[in-house]
């Protein structure tokens, strides 16, 4: 095995340099910035949707198991709302402005904003547990084509798919099944 590591430093030194406005993407950036920004704002606009509707199902939940299933909720909301804030950072870092526009939410996120009747805790349930497991197919593909290009931005939403991952597994336990 060969080891044809070469760092030309001195290369690199003059090319920070010459692009300091470009803050920290290099020319060793290997994506489309603007394609993964575009994907992050959608990202930003599929949290805050899910945010909104933990928080009104916590809030609306009712019925003899509401204390236990409204507190989960309220927790998933939580989280919710600050990956919808990492990933605007993220957005941010590389140069854009986070898309926080209500008009377009909607349609941006991957998942649904629902509102099940307010006694059906089993329904709000099965609702965000429908979401989140689309929220973790369509982040896996998003880390899958981020690849080795953008680290930054795959380890944030390999931590962001984390989460979500648990937040399944939350609401399976709570649904029993």
């Amino acid at each position: 095995m060969s080891d044809d590591f070469v760092l030309d430093v001195t290369k690199i030194r003059d090319e920070a340099r010459r692009k300091m406005e470009a803050g920290p993407v290099t020319d060793t950036y290997g994506l489309d910035k603007d394609r993964v920004i575009g994907i992050l704002n959608d990202v930003i606009a599929t949290e805050v949707v899910c945010w909104l509707r933990y928080t009104r199902h916590a809030i609306s939940a009712s019925g003899i198991d509401r204390a236990q299933v409204s507190s989960e909720f309220t927790e998933h909301a939580k989280e919710e709302m600050q990956h919808a804030l990492r990933a605007a950072e993220r957005v941010s870092q590389l140069g854009a402005d986070p898309d926080f526009d209500p008009a377009s939410l909607a349609q941006r996120a991957h998942t649904d904003y629902t509102t099940p009747p307010d006694n059906d805790l089993k329904a709000m349930l099965e609702h965000n547990l429908l979401a989140e497991r689309i929220v973790i197919a369509s982040y896996q593909e998003i880390i899958r084509w981020l690849g080795e290009h953008d680290p930054t931005t795959r380890r944030l939403m390999e931590s962001i798919l984390e989460e979500e991952e648990e937040h399944a597994d939350d609401l399976v336990d709570l649904i029993g099944v």
